[in-house]
């Protein structure tokens, strides 16, 4: 397979580097470019690949092209794509909808369009794709092998694509969030930052394991750790009189709803 890459930033060169590494396709058989010079230097030097002189040329030297640039300059980034036909295009543009990729590219290529999350950046990342008017079950299983060379992914409708934003694409930052309370009610106990930010990190990237591991429900795993009466119990009880479930819910429906909005221009 011959793979372009436009945009070599964080997620472009951590889905170049997972990609390369799974070898699904030889460093010479990937052609990159970003409006950033340094960039694309820094993706030929670290990787092998070959530098493209401007998205047409990755595009056209290409099979499927990796669309990683910022929503904000996509369009700019779509009307450079040149006259070539028959590609697939794989956009991890966060709102930019299907519909305005195919009418921007007057229907020339296939696309699909993927909503990523940062742990792709150390091989855990989570994410979900749809496809577009065109795009065939081939175009879907090479980008689900794409995609899980840096991670897991599953196949949504673009209209679940909001809420796989809300849920994973925004969720290591809830998880941050947690922690960073952690620490801090660590701290309040007696606790040094440091002890506390390594127990509590270890803890939460334990606890996603055992999760991913044993094939139990969080409920399950929630209740084998949880004695009656016992010191769990007593937090989980705070948890609940403070409306815990509540406040999580809410705060990924008020991402689902940003990112609508987003999605139409807003």
């Amino acid at each position: 397979m011959k793979l372009g890459v436009i945009g070599c930033g964080k997620m472009g060169g951590a889905l170049l580097g997972g990609v390369l590494e799974a070898g699904l396709c030889a460093p010479e058989s990937v052609s990159v470019h970003d409006a950033f010079p340094g960039a694309v230097e820094a993706a030929v030097t670290r990787y092998g690949v070959r530098a493209a002189g401007s998205n047409a040329a990755a595009v056209e030297s290409s099979d499927a092209v990796l669309l990683c640039v910022k929503p904000q300059m996509f369009p700019e980034m779509l009307a450079s794509l040149g006259g070539v036909e028959g590609r697939l295009l794989i956009s991890i543009a966060a709102g930019v909808r299907l519909a305005a990729i195919e009418s921007a590219i007057g229907g020339r290529h296939r696309v699909i369009r993927v909503m990523p999350n940062t742990p792709a950046l150390v091989g855990r990342g989570a994410s979900a794709y749809a496809l577009g008017a065109a795009a065939t079950k081939a175009d879907a299983e090479l980008t689900e092998r794409l995609l899980d060379s840096v991670g897991m992914s599953v196949r949504v409708e673009e209209e679940q694509l909001d809420a796989v934003t809300a849920l994973s694409g925004s969720g290591p930052a809830y998880v941050f969030f947690l922690i960073e309370s952690l620490v801090r009610a660590g701290v309040e106990q007696g606790l040094d930052e440091a002890t506390a930010l390594a127990l509590a990190s270890q803890t939460v990237a334990g606890a996603a394991e055992l999760l991913l591991q044993t094939g139990e429900s969080p409920s399950t795993l929630r209740e084998n750790v949880t004695s009656p009466n016992g010191t769990t119990f007593a937090a989980l009880e705070s948890f609940r009189a403070s409306g815990f479930d509540r406040v999580v819910r809410d705060a990924v429906r008020a991402a689902k709803d940003r990112s609508v909005e987003l999605g139409r221009g807003g």
